[in-house]
């Protein structure tokens, strides 16, 4: 098996894997901003593609849990990763097609640790460190995030309670811009060092480079210009889904929103904690929608993402096993795996064009639609 070729492969997967990434969860940094007019859709993506550069470039602490915590790095082949990236890349491009903010994240470490399983043993993965920095901080950060985001919505509306409405709206307006510039910042010094810490695994794993190391400056630059060139093309259907199909959003729940998931995801990347985003965020919009008193909240599409995210880690890890376990029998494993995954991802995209969502349809939710015919007819 030539390792060089496949270094080249996986290389380019985790950064295909990283373009999915910026426009699988350009809504955790936009959707808000979007729904309630403060910026236009394209100018939004545009100005999240650019800070979610510059924030590749903050931190590494995330890449460096993954690349030498998640599995241990003496077990693992480069074959093995190419699987995980591929369960990953495979689920985000089926629930964007749905519709569904699942976690990127967790699909990468889904995968990652499924085809480590089922190629190297279960005693290749490091289950202490995967219950310690990803399930426990999965379940907790969206809670802490709706909370603050619902404490700081209630604050909002009781301290502008006499103000005027379109004063208020105008000046969360503004606020939500410096907002949800922060939520993209912390969204590329998080998001963008999962994809580092695949590659400085796959450096280390060929021999590359020594084990414990952090990314090359290379590395860091080819993350963060991935994730970005996928921001920028805008995950318009699952913009859609967080910012209209959630809750109803006004731009004191927004600013609420977008400041509590930054203050978050922000700290989790000090702490090395490789959180998922979209968790956080949309923990503060349900939060938000729930700060303000006659709120809507619609619980079926909140509980269609709590779907999403409970069967995020399996449904991947299957895949990340299955495409381990062909990758691993040599360079023809590999590209059966890479035709297979190819034609999956290019399917979803047709189907995709049937009803397509761009940004001059992404805040007219469905039911929203319907709502409006309805009363025309009346």
């Amino acid at each position: 098996m030539d390792l060089s070729f496949l270094v080249v492969v996986v290389i380019i997967t985790a950064l295909v894997f990283d373009f999915t990434n910026g426009f699988h969860d350009t809504a955790n940094a936009m959707a808000t901003s979007i729904a309630t007019g403060a910026l236009r859709p394209k100018v939004a993506v545009g100005l999240s593609a650019v800070l979610n550069l510059v924030g590749a470039f903050i931190s590494t602490e995330v890449a460096k849990t993954i690349s030498s915590g998640l599995v241990d790095d003496t077990l693992v082949t480069v074959p093995i990763i190419f699987g995980g990236l591929v369960g990953a890349i495979l689920w985000n491009l089926l629930t964007w097609y749905l519709g569904l903010p699942s976690s990127s994240s967790h699909a990468l470490f889904g995968g990652l640790i499924g085809a480590t399983w089922i190629a190297a043993g279960s005693g290749a993965v490091n289950f202490g460190t995967v219950v310690q920095k990803i399930i426990v901080p999965a379940v907790a950060a969206p809670v802490v995030a709706g909370v603050v985001a619902l404490l700081g919505t209630y604050l909002a509306y009781k301290i502008t309670a006499r103000a005027r409405k379109k004063s208020v709206n105008d000046g969360f307006r503004a606020g939500q811009i410096a907002s949800a510039s922060l939520v993209s910042l912390a969204h590329g010094t998080g998001d963008a060092q999962k994809t580092m810490g695949i590659i400085t695994l796959v450096l280390i794993t060929s021999g590359s480079l020594a084990q414990g190391s952090r990314p090359p400056l290379w590395v860091i630059f080819a993350a963060g210009l991935a994730i970005a060139l996928g921001t920028y093309l805008g995950g318009w259907r699952i913009i859609r889904t967080m910012g209209k199909g959630l809750a109803e959003i006004e731009s004191p729940q927004g600013f609420a929103a977008e400041t509590s998931s930054t203050a978050v995801l922000l700290a989790s990347s000090h702490l090395g904690f490789p959180l998922s985003t979209t968790q956080v965020c949309s923990g503060s919009i349900l939060g938000a929608g729930l700060g303000k008193r006659l709120a809507e909240v619609r619980w079926t599409v909140a509980g269609r993402m709590a779907l999403a995210w409970l069967f995020t880690l399996p449904a991947a890890a299957i895949v990340g096993a299955l495409a381990g376990r062909v990758a691993n029998s040599g360079n023809l494993g590999v590209a059966l795996i890479a035709v297979l995954a190819v034609g999956a991802g290019g399917g979803l995209y047709v189907a995709s064009r049937r009803k397509p969502v761009t940004s001059s349809n992404v805040n007219e939710y469905p039911s929203t639609r319907a709502a409006s015919s309805a009363t025309a007819a009346v």
